[in-house]
């Protein structure tokens, strides 16, 4: 422990101790060496994706593997979030693709999970809109690409400034007017596709002495490619910051969301093969309204010292009715009454608040300036799940239930406060050293009921109540090799928290491990990233990502010989490999200034495997334990390439994208060939190809055009083992879109 503390004081002290008096004395008369945390971020050759500066705000990017993609410069329509083609450059992201129109946004990068994003910190604005980042920390929402301006990625590393995940933190930078040169300024893009793809999306926004604001609305309807795929979602954003002094503004901004999409549910193998626009349920669907207020503020002190603030409060609705029976069994009318099944109902509700403060001071010691950020956080969240409701037998969006109660109804607590410290010290002009740590405390409680009996007695899942603490260091190097490239290396512990389904008993014999744990681990990465010479773009780099403590549940036998779950920590995971980006635009290495002509390639290697992870069976009565020891991760293809070619004159542009992924396992037991649920199985590698063109039309009128997945590929991302309805579920066929934007 002193030696801990030693390391410590050493990092920081210097830091803790700087004065105005020891900037004085060493002369102290530079400004400061970050960027402002605005919105206005290019390069003089419209790159689409660079990487982000060392500090912006008051965060720290150096030393991390990071990502900033300009949707400004990104030549497609993305009014169906594709994220293959928004995230491109990105080397590694895995996506999932099958929901209508990207409604849902479902990446992960390291041999992790997809599923709506929940591995990644998910923010817009730099605060949160995840259901619950600690206990249900899936995304519902995603804000409509049109509106956003950059997105930033950070991989690995994010786990020191932004909390619970392992595979790094999104975060959605939506427009806000600033960089708007009049003060009233009207835009819109109207956009129409096939299988009835109408959407509309209008703007106001401008920049005065005093204020800058920007306020949208966004519609987005459609029939879906696949049958039985109805959807429309509506977004309702404004945001309003007041200048009251040169060196400090304020800033609130207000998102309204709501969408209603018909799940066309998930298919048999061999249905699939036969049509995979095909659908056999017409009766699922879900609805979710979302409401995200925030508050935000920015404080120059001083030439050397930025403060930042933020609160938001998130008031969302998870509502879902369907039938959720396997594949294999029909969703028919009963022969004799001619009515349909009851439909099963469930509905989560989430009120969570949260705020953050974060200060960064610039520093000198001797001639050289450093940096030091530190930032502290308060969460609380609550979601009431209520679930198993008997709903109608009807076949419209109707989520009633014909008892007076829910089965289920639990409600889940989560209390976090957290703390970090970041320090770049900057040796001999070409070396940062970055040291960080960060303080976490969770309390996560969750109670209620589970069932009720056959006496109509409420049987009530046990209360659980648990707190922990625990500290994350890390540690980053940069090294400025070149005058437009440097190495980068990072090592950073990170960690998942417990989920609330871990803590819940599905029945009165379950049993919750007492000493059950939040899973832990590190990411570690390296690389070389920036300009090699005039028209050559690189990010190459090996990464190590180590998940201790994943949760299972296993089955044991008591005193009295009767079998019981036990929900424990049951082994770990190793992901090993390399990523890599390479552009370069061919017209620009022939000296050509008219034309432009990029050209990219990105390429990522996983080797995910299990480490030792214990899994029982049961049959006959009799437990057999196994171990996944040397399987494969699931969900984590060996290889995602990714590449495209572009032709730009003036303001005419055109492009073509490959996206091909290897196969990969569904589930952990490595399982070849498709069960006949469709439930497990490996899916096989697929390639798809997009088409994107733009020009303009008239002074500030631009026309785009978009062919998404060129050669009719069929191919699918996902099996699903529950909602949005069991079985393979497809990705979507050719879509031709038309847009017309334009400016006032």
């Amino acid at each position: 422990m002193d030696t801990v503390k030693r390391l410590l004081a050493a990092l920081f002290l210097p830091t803790l101790l700087y004065s105005d008096a020891l900037a004085r004395e060493y002369g102290d008369t530079g400004k400061p060496a970050y960027l402002p945390d605005v919105n206005v971020v290019g390069t003089a050759r419209n790159h689409n994706t660079i990487h982000l500066p060392e500090i912006v705000g008051t965060q720290i990017y150096a030393g991390k593997k990071n990502n900033l993609i300009l949707l400004k410069n990104l030549n497609a329509i993305v009014v169906n979030n594709s994220m293959r083609q928004i995230m491109a450059k990105v080397a590694g992201i895995h996506v999932w693709e099958s929901d209508a129109s990207g409604i849902q946004i479902g990446i992960a990068a390291r041999g992790l999970s997809p599923n709506r994003s929940w591995e990644f910190n998910n923010r817009q604005n730099g605060y949160d809109i995840a259901s619950d980042p600690f206990g249900y920390p899936e995304a519902y929402y995603n804000p409509p690409m049109q509106a956003v301006q950059k997105i930033q990625v950070v991989r690995g590393a994010g786990s020191l400034q932004y909390g619970p995940q392992f595979g790094g933190m999104v975060n959605y930078v939506l427009k806000d007017g600033s960089d708007i040169s009049k003060s009233f300024q009207v835009g819109t893009q109207q956009t129409i596709g096939r299988f009835g793809l109408i959407n509309t999306f209008n703007s106001v926004g401008g920049n005065t002495k005093k204020l800058n604001y920007y306020v949208f609305y966004d519609q987005r309807q459609g029939n879906g490619w696949r049958q039985n795929n109805r959807f429309q979602t509506k977004t309702l954003f404004g945001t309003f910051t007041w200048k009251a002094r040169k060196n400090i503004n304020f800033t609130a901004e207000q998102t309204v969301y709501s969408m209603l999409s018909q799940q066309p549910g998930g298919l048999t193998e061999d249905q699939y093969h036969i049509d995979p626009q095909a659908s056999y349920r017409a009766r699922n669907w879900m609805n979710i309204p979302w409401y995200i207020s925030a508050l935000k503020m920015n404080w120059d002190i001083n030439e050397d010292t930025r403060l930042q603030a933020k609160a938001f409060y998130i008031n969302g609705d998870r509502k879902s009715v369907g039938f959720l029976k396997s594949a294999t069994t029909r969703d028919t009318a009963n022969s004799v009454t001619g009515k349909y099944a009851n439909r099963e109902v469930s509905r989560d509700l989430y009120s969570n608040f949260g705020t953050e403060l974060s200060l960064l001071r610039e520093y000198k010691i001797g001639q050289q300036k450093h940096t030091f950020t530190a930032g502290i956080r308060y969460y609380t969240g609550l979601t009431t799940r209520f679930q198993k409701g008997i709903g109608t037998s009807g076949s419209d969006a109707d989520f009633s239930i014909s008892t007076p109660q829910f089965p289920v109804d639990l409600r889940f607590k989560t209390l976090n406060t957290a703390g970090y410290l970041e320090n770049v010290l900057r040796v001999g002009g070409k070396w940062l050293i970055i040291p960080g740590v960060r303080f976490e405390n969770i309390l996560s409680q969750t109670d209620g009921r589970i069932e009720f009996n056959t006496n109509g007695e409420e049987i009530l899942t046990r209360y659980e109540k648990r707190g922990r603490n625990f500290v994350l260091p890390g540690i980053g190097i940069e090294f400025h090799a070149f005058r437009h490239a440097e190495f980068y290396a990072n090592y950073s512990k990170g960690y998942r928290p417990v989920l609330f389904s871990d803590l819940v008993q599905n029945n009165t014999t379950d049993v919750i491990d007492p000493n059950l744990k939040d899973a832990s681990g590190y990411n570690a990465d390296m690389g070389l990233r920036g300009n090699i010479g005039k028209f050559l773009r690189v990010d190459i780099g090996p990464y190590l990502l180590q998940y201790n403590s994943r949760i299972a549940s296993i089955s044991k036998t008591d005193s009295s010989g009767n079998i019981y779950i036990f929900r424990t920590n049951a082994g770990s995971t190793t992901t090993m490999g390399v990523e890599s980006m390479v552009e370069i635009d061919l017209m620009e290495a022939l000296s050509v200034e008219i034309w432009k002509m990029p050209v990219f390639l990105s390429y990522s290697f996983n080797h995910a495997r299990y480490n030792n992870f214990i899994y029982t069976s049961v049959k006959n009565g009799t437990i057999a334990e196994n171990n996944l020891k040397g399987n494969l991760v699931e969900n984590a293809p060996a290889t995602i390439i990714r590449g495209g070619w572009g032709l730009e004159y003036k303001k005419i542009q055109c492009n073509i994208q490959f996206s091909k992924v290897s196969g990969f396992y569904t589930d952990a037991q490595n399982t070849e060939t498709a069960s006949a649920n469709a439930q497990t199985g490996k899916l096989p590698g697929y390639t798809v190809w997009d088409v994107n063109g733009s020009f303009p039309v008239y002074k500030q009128i631009t026309a785009r055009i978009s062919v998404n997945n060129l050669m009719n590929v069929a191919y699918a991302t996902r099996r699903a083992g529950g909602y949005p309805g069991p079985g393979i579920l497809p990705a979507d066929g050719r879509n031709i879109m038309v847009a017309v934007s334009a400016v006032f």
